[in-house]
């Protein structure tokens, strides 16, 4: 891509005010008459930015997608979230013929999952969505929130599960997963389309670098909350009855001490504290020696050590990815 920069002399009109001339092609381009009313914003970086959209929160981006050739329903799902996320307002799903049964199915189930998309129009060979979710209103902060009280739940859950072989937590953490995923995607989409909108984003009182932080802090999460339902799976594969109980001990300490460094992480974010974020970065280390020395005893049990082994490394990964959150933390208060 080129880069074409073109100048303007800035001139002088009555006693105070500047002006400047604006490119012939920008203005036939977007259709602006004499007496339009434009958006200007000043830049943290200096620049000035002259928008036609001064309500751009109106702004429809549309997608048209034929599903003649689609025969996997994950196919079709896959294709219907990353269509979300890239923040399209309008999605028209098409076909030459009467849809099958599992492709109006499995966009049913998009609309129940994805926050804000709603089927607007259908018939036999279109179906249209469109998302009716301000982003003004689901804030980044609020959103991420929900998250770490989500991962937080899933994990004691998924743990006490694993203390009282209780399946049917073990079913209420899968099904929590969901929650999760709903959210991470709906801040991949809400970070997509303030990028194209600088007067969204500053309206939302973000920055672009702020969106690139809540990026990393919810996708770490997400994968938070996916161990989770590893350390649920695993339960089922274990018979509490015949279980060293010693090891459970040993599973639920450091199972405490990886939902330390996750409040930790979460303290640091809320306080913007430098300090308590270099902290937890330093604590892993006890984690990771928590962990090992559990890893040694399964030596001595032949049984159950396979899924016991999972759930150890999964709680390991949980106060390692609540690092990484921090070292984003760090990051973004430098």
């Amino acid at each position: 891509m080129v880069l074409n920069i073109e100048t303007r002399k800035v001139q002088k009109t009555g006693g105070s005010s500047y002006i400047i001339s604006l490119p012939r092609a920008w203005i036939e381009k977007h259709k602006i008459k004499p007496k339009d009313t434009l958006g200007i914003l000043s830049q943290p970086d200096g620049n000035l930015l002259i928008s036609p959209n001064i309500n751009s929160e109106d702004y429809i981006k549309s997608k048209d997608f034929d599903v003649d050739n689609i025969s996997d329903s994950n196919y079709l799902f896959r294709i219907l979230i990353g269509m979300y996320i890239m923040g399209y307002t309008v999605i028209t799903i098409k076909s030459s013929k009467k849809f099958e049964p599992f492709i109006r199915d499995t966009i049913t189930n998009f609309t129940k999952i994805a926050i804000g998309p709603e089927i607007i129009e259908e018939s036999n060979n279109i179906i249209k969505i469109k998302d009716l979710l301000n982003p003004k209103e689901m804030p980044f902060e609020k959103t991420i929130r929900r998250m770490y009280i989500l991962a937080q739940d899933m994990h004691e859950n998924a743990i006490k599960a694993l203390n009282s072989g209780d399946k049917t937590l073990v079913e209420e953490v899968i099904k929590r997963d969901d929650e999760v995923d709903r959210l991470h995607w709906l801040i991949g989409r809400q970070s997509h389309i303030v990028l194209r909108d600088i007067i969204l984003c500053q309206k939302m009182g973000i920055t672009l670098e702020d969106t690139s932080h809540f990026q990393s802090i919810s996708r770490f999460l997400e994968r938070i909350a996916d161990h989770s339902v590893k350390i649920a799976k695993n339960v089922l594969l274990i018979d509490f009855q015949k279980i060293d109980k010693k090891i459970l001990t040993d599973l639920s300490k450091a199972s405490i001490f990886a939902l330390k460094m996750l409040d930790i992480s979460l303290d640091a974010w809320l306080n913007k504290s430098i300090n308590l974020a270099n902290e937890n970065i330093n604590s892993v280390k006890e984690l990771i020696d928590t962990c090992e020395n559990i890893y040694f005893k399964l030596d001595k049990i032949a049984e159950f050590s396979v899924p016991i082994g999972y759930v150890i490394e999964s709680i390991r990964r949980t106060g390692e990815y609540s690092v990484d959150i921090s070292e984003v933390i760090i990051n973004k208060l430098i």
